[in-house]
């Protein structure tokens, strides 16, 4: 089982993006020195809930901080990116990584960013699904052509191919049975997430995943989680940080339906009906804890699912980086050997 760090880059007021950046340089650094497997970083635009419009250009970055440590994207949005570009950044990426890029791609869940991008959100699996057909063709062959509803592209050579060979790993994001089976058709990877929601989602996610799999047995059996992680040296210590989840939970629950209050950049943490206490968060929606606390949350997981990696959310809201860095050692001492030969 693998583990990696993963950054959404979000602040409750607006930093300074100096000051952003440099501090996930440093958890990039840190990370490699500890151990884990790989970092993220996800794309978003337009408030703080997150500061990297372009993960791929911060992957460029982080490589030439580091030296081994694979670096991923989690995720970069389709519908936002016409595909022969995407397709040329990350061929150019991971030449520039060293072929260490591992690529995340979903369809976005936010209005707030469709309609400033101009795009219906009702076409946002469509589109998807067109920009992977042509993806994987671009990267992977030598050259091709392609007749669509959003794009037409006349027989085409990319250039450069990617460093990796047929091209780097391609993850993509999915809970429904409709996404799980675009991911199978082509071949990919997958990712989920269970940030701020109980284990039965994720068991939800999991029989979706078998399903899709059924028609397609030859398909890639990775099968990532995402959570929100806090490893403390009591739970007591852990508990103390749910606040921060919460508002990122808040923030992303605004965002997803719709009713979020954004100005000057600023995204409102609008609490919403139904929300869970701070006592349930700690208890039943994060791998929150200390290191035997943790282990025993985990291995929850590993009896819901395949997991065969587990992308830590490892900041929110305002949380201090003294306390994302405790995380992140006591992660790599103290539960991640737990589980390395699983």
């Amino acid at each position: 089982m693998q583990f990696a760090a993963f950054f959404l880059a979000g602040s409750p007021e607006r930093e300074e993006p100096a000051d952003v950046y440099r501090r996930l340089i440093a958890y990039a650094q840190e990370a490699e020195t500890l151990g884990f497997d790989s970092i993220w970083f996800a794309e978003h635009h337009f408030s703080n809930y997150g500061y990297i419009p372009n993960p791929l250009l911060l992957a460029s970055r982080i490589a030439a901080e580091t030296s081994h440590i694979r670096i991923g994207t989690a995720v970069l949005v389709l519908p936002f990116w016409n595909p022969l570009r995407v397709a040329e950044d990350i061929a150019l990426t991971d030449h520039l990584t060293g072929g260490r890029l591992e690529v995340g791609v979903a369809r976005g869940y936010q209005p707030f960013e469709f309609r400033r991008f101009g795009l219906d959100q009702a076409e946002a699996r469509e589109r998807t699904d067109e920009t992977l057909a042509i993806l994987v063709r671009a990267l992977a062959e030598e050259s091709f052509s392609f007749e669509g509803r959003f794009h037409q592209i006349p027989e085409t050579t990319l250039f450069p191919k990617p460093l990796q060979s047929p091209r780097p790993p391609i993850w993509l994001a999915a809970h429904t049975p409709e996404s799980f089976a675009i991911g199978a058709r082509y071949g990919l990877r997958t990712l989920t997430t269970n940030s701020g929601r109980p284990v039965s989602v994720l068991e939800e996610g999991w029989a979706n995943y078998l399903a899709s799999r059924r028609d397609h047995p030859d398909a890639p059996t990775e099968f990532g989680v995402q959570a929100q992680v806090c490893v403390a040296p009591t739970d007591d210590e852990a508990r103390e940080q749910m606040p921060h989840f919460l508002y990122q939970t808040r923030q992303a629950t605004a965002l997803r339906h719709g009713r979020e209050h954004v100005v000057s950049g600023v995204s409102e943490a609008l609490p919403f009906e139904g929300e869970p206490s701070l006592d349930e968060m700690f208890e039943q929606r994060t791998l929150a804890g200390s290191p035997a606390t943790v282990i025993a949350k985990i291995q929850r997981y590993r009896e819901a699912c395949d997991m065969s990696l587990l992308s830590c959310v490892l900041h929110g809201g305002a949380m201090r980086p003294e306390v994302v860095r405790q995380t992140m050692r006591l992660l790599a001492e103290e539960v991640m050997p737990a589980f390395r030969d699983q």
